[in-house]
């Protein structure tokens, strides 16, 4: 009988798993082999346009001169104060809330590669509609708030490294939030505790996998900055590589 991903992640808080370290490796790193073109071409032209956007809100919002160095400098984080401070937080955060279903339709392609099935622009923005938009913005905006802002009165209070820290934990704690409510079709609550969950029950070796991925990824700024844009979905398909490994997708529709 098929279990379901809440009855999965009962039992492992109950047992906790096993997981290899070179099994999950050598499966993200076959997975990204098939989506690593693909993928970076989407990154790079997703980012150029969101650099352009971005651009041109800072010269709408400032004005030209904006864009010298000496007003560049007046715009770093630690250089704010009150008011521009929490408009920082806030637009930081709603960003970020309007990008998640972004990657999560990047793990969506190492899904369908990894099934030898054809994917498409359309598969990257696939999130970008209900159930699952609301339940990414809602679980990203959760996770945003408190590590945004905790980091951030830790970093205007001066002790930035310690802010720094804590927004890294926040975040390795619920990486695998999205990849449990697009194949575990779990709600966004419910997928930050799961996510912490799961993490908590092997920390070292998943940190070490994430921090392998990470290294690997950044292998793209060596003689071309540009290649950053192909090797950075290597990310994407080891988080699909730890949740296959940990939970497995048993059928097509579960998440459908």
């Amino acid at each position: 009988m098929m279990r379901t991903t809440q009855e999965k992640i009962e039992e492992i808080k109950t047992n906790g798993y096993q997981i290899d370290f070179g099994n999950v490796f050598n499966l993200a790193f076959e997975n990204y082999k098939k989506i690593a073109l693909y993928a970076g071409l989407m990154i790079f032209v997703f980012s150029v346009i969101l650099g352009l956007l971005a651009g041109g809100i800072v010269i709408f919002t400032f004005g030209v001169s904006a864009l010298n160095e000496k007003m560049l400098d007046n715009l770093k984080t630690e250089n704010f104060t009150g008011i521009y401070m929490i408009l920082y937080i806030i637009s930081a955060v709603l960003l970020t809330c309007l990008l998640s279903p972004f990657p999560a339709g990047l793990i969506k392609m190492a899904h369908c590669a990894q099934k030898d099935e054809e994917f498409h622009v359309s598969t990257i923005f696939e999130y970008y509609k209900k159930p699952y938009f609301a339940e990414l913005v809602i679980s990203t905006l959760l996770i945003s708030i408190f590590s945004s802002v905790l980091s951030s009165i830790l970093d205007y209070s001066g002790i930035k490294f310690v802010g720094s820290l804590i927004a890294m934990l926040v975040s390795f704690l619920t990486f695998l939030t999205i990849p449990l409510i697009i194949f575990g079709n779990l709600k966004a609550v419910e997928a930050i505790k799961s996510s912490i969950i799961i993490v908590s029950k092997q920390p070292l070796v998943l940190l070490g996998l994430l921090i392998v991925s990470f290294i690997a990824s950044m292998v793209g700024f060596i003689g071309c900055c540009i290649g950053i844009f192909f090797t950075i979905p290597f990310i994407y398909s080891m988080y699909y590589a730890i949740y296959v490994s940990i939970i497995g997708i048993d059928s097509e529709t579960e998440f459908e």
